[in-house]
């Protein structure tokens, strides 16, 4: 990624994603002190694809569903033998 055309304004699911299934916890720290919680589950409800921990970990944390998330629905029909 360009360092020159990041704007976490501009791509916010882009940087969830990335946080959610790379970052570590100061990564998280900040970006739920940027974006707040409730932008943060918004966001990650629209997303196609997201790691079934990562998930889990934003359901736990907000108090929702994963059936409320589009990544829920949109799973892989053969999962990859480390994802079961």
């Amino acid at each position: 990624m360009d360092m020159d055309q990041a704007d976490m304004d501009k791509y916010p699911a882009h940087f969830i994603q990335r946080v959610l299934e790379y970052g570590n916890m100061d990564d998280w720290r900040l970006l739920r002190s940027y974006y707040g919680l409730p932008k943060i589950v918004e966001e990650c409800k629209k997303l196609r694809t997201l790691d079934p921990v990562c998930l889990s970990y934003i359901c736990a944390i907000s108090h929702t569903q994963p059936e409320e998330y589009r990544c829920f629905h949109t799973r892989q029909s053969n999962p990859t033998p480390w994802n079961f």
